[in-house]
């Protein structure tokens, strides 16, 4: 009867590990671009690295990272523009 008790138990902490990736499916978009900003920044924490890796795929944070990149790029770009444009 020990062992029920012991299935139960990991059953019943499997989903607290999986923080809201939930065992079995993918990341939802939300949680993929806050990964994507939190690794950006440095911030990432253990926890959601290991969501990710375990329920994440590789190409949406491929796709994210080239998104955010692409946005981090053109924001520097406007910024760059409007002091240029302030100064002269």
């Amino acid at each position: 009867m020990n062992q029920p008790t012991s299935s139960d138990e990991t059953d019943r902490d499997a989903p607290e590990d999986g923080a809201g990736g939930g065992q079995g499916r993918s990341l939802t978009p939300l949680q993929v671009a806050f990964s994507t900003l939190a690794s950006a920044f440095g911030v990432q924490s253990r926890r959601n690295r290991e969501r990710d890796f375990t329920h994440g795929k590789a190409w949406h944070f491929i796709v994210a990272g080239i998104v955010f990149t692409v946005v981090f790029v053109l924001a520097v770009i406007g910024v760059v523009n409007l002091v240029i444009s302030g100064a002269g």
